[in-house]
């Protein structure tokens, strides 16, 4: 019990806590809350969120779970920035599951994520070259893979979906998990993606980012 309670005194660096409707992922259209921690340690070049590099303040672990249950919602994505990089991020996501919650992991993929708590479902970016952070994926990452984790591609350009059509092939990623492709919003075509998948039969999901497609794609808290 003491350990417990020392571990909600922990702090992490928070960003905004929100709650709103998830737009990505294979649990996209779902209500959820998010917690988006502060900072990140790559500088892909279509990042939306480069608020959150530095932006935020500290709050206790304990802080964070009273944010969230005032939300009255079983689905929390934790979320960055990078929110690997805060290692009291691990406490935290194993006392949601804990409390019976259904936690998603946004992941950047070149952290280690073999210590997140095996109820989480990770959903892991693998950059591709035009984010110019393909360099630093952790290949390691793919062997720590089950059937609840996601992959997530994010696509500027026809360059980036051959390649990344050609790393799934390599690592034999097929049926591992699910595997997200998504269109880098309003810099590659949606149709043009769509019809891409379709020639080459991917098997793969298209996903859209939906909260850019309701609310105005630069708004925050959504």
């Amino acid at each position: 019990m003491n350990k417990r309670r020392n571990v909600l005194s922990e702090t992490l660096k928070i960003n905004e806590i929100f709650f709103s409707i998830q737009g990505e992922s294979t649990f996209a259209g779902l209500p959820c809350v998010f917690v988006r921690l502060s900072g990140c340690n790559l500088r892909c070049s279509w990042c939306d969120t480069e608020y959150a590099f530095y932006e935020g303040e500290f709050y206790t672990i304990e802080k964070i779970l009273a944010e969230i249950k005032e939300y009255k919602c079983s689905l929390v994505e934790i979320t960055g920035g990078e929110p690997l990089l805060q290692k009291n991020v691990l406490p935290l996501m194993e006392i949601l599951c804990d409390n019976g919650y259904e936690v998603l992991l946004e992941t950047g993929g070149h952290m280690d994520i073999s210590e997140v708590d095996q109820r989480v479902k990770r959903i892991v970016d693998i950059k591709c070259p035009e984010s110019g952070e393909s360099n630093k994926v952790l290949i390691q990452n793919l062997g720590c893979l089950s059937k609840t984790d996601q992959l997530k591609f994010v696509l500027s350009s026809k360059s980036d979906y051959a390649w990344a059509k050609n790393f799934i092939n390599e690592h034999k990623l097929s049926g591992t998990c699910p595997i997200i492709f998504s269109p880098v919003f309003g810099r590659l075509d949606n149709r043009d993606l769509a019809e891409w998948i379709l020639a080459d039969k991917l098997p793969v999901r298209m996903q859209l980012q939906m909260q850019k497609y309701i609310w105005p794609p630069d708004a925050r808290g959504v």
